[in-house]
C-alpha cells in the first residue's frame, strides 16, 4: 500500500500545476519556503492539519481529495459553480434593473404625452445594460469574448439610440458612424488578443 504522505503529497503538486502556480510561489502566499512545499509534495513532511485545511479551501477541494489516488472528481468543492450562477444572477438582476426603469419612464411619457417618441427609453436601455455588462464583465467573468461582443452591441446601440433621440429616424447614417467604430473595435480586440497570447 502507498505511503498516505506520498498520496496527499502527488495531489498537492497535481493541484499546484493546475493552478499554474510554482512552488516559490505557494510558498509566498502561505509564508512557508519553497523547500517545504517540495518537501510536502515528495512526500517526505506533511504539513499540519491548519495548513493542509487551508490548502484545501485554496483550491476548492475537500480534505478526501488529498488522501485519494483514484476517483477524486467527488471529492471536488462545488464552490465554482454557486459563485458562477451567484454572479449570472446579479447580472440578470441589474439588467432587469434598467429595463423597469426604461418601462417606467415609458408608462410615464406615455401618460404625459401619448403622441412624443416614448418608446426611445427602450433603445436606451441597450447600451445602458451593455455598459452595465462590462463593468460586470471586468469585476466577475473576464471573459475576452464577452467583452468585444458587448462591446459590438454598446457601439451600434448607442449610435441607434442616439440618432433616434437626437437626430432622425432614417437609418443609413447609422452605418456611416458605426462600421469605422466596429473596424476600430475589432483591431483594437485582435491587437489585446494577440498581446495576451
Amino acid at each position: 500500500m502507498e505511503n498516505i504522505r506520498e498520496i496527499i503529497g502527488e495531489n498537492l503538486a497535481e493541484l499546484r500545476k493546475k493552478k499554474g502556480l510554482t512552488q516559490f510561489e505557494l510558498a509566498e502566499k502561505f509564508n512557508y519556503s519553497d523547500k517545504a512545499i517540495s518537501k510536502w509534495e515528495n512526500g517526505s513532511t506533511l504539513p499540519d492539519i491548519e495548513i493542509l485545511y487551508q490548502l484545501c479551501e485554496f483550491y476548492d477541494v475537500s480534505l478526501d481529495y488529498l488522501t485519494h489516488k483514484e476517483d477524486k472528481q467527488k471529492y471536488i468543492k462545488d464552490t465554482n459553480k454557486t459563485l458562477l450562477k451567484n454572479r449570472i444572477a446579479i447580472s440578470c438582476l441589474l439588467v432587469s434593473i434598467v429595463w423597469m426603469i426604461a418601462t417606467i419612464i415609458f408608462v410615464y411619457t406615455l401618460m404625459d404625452n401619448p403622441t412624443s417618441p416614448n418608446w426611445v427609453a427602450f433603445v436606451w436601455a441597450v447600451p445602458i445594460s451593455c455598459i452595465i455588462l462590462i463593468g460586470l464583465n471586468k469585476i466577475f467573468f473576464r471573459n475576452r469574448a464577452m467583452y468585444f461582443y458587448v462591446c459590438s452591441i454598446l457601439v451600434w446601440s448607442g449610435i441607434t439610440s442616439f440618432f433616434c433621440q437626437f437626430i432622425s429616424y432614417t437609418p443609413w447614417p447609422i452605418f456611416i458612424v458605426g462600421l469605422p467604430m466596429q473596424i476600430s473595435l475589432i483591431l483594437w480586440y485582435c491587437i489585446i488578443f494577440t498581446k495576451r497570447k
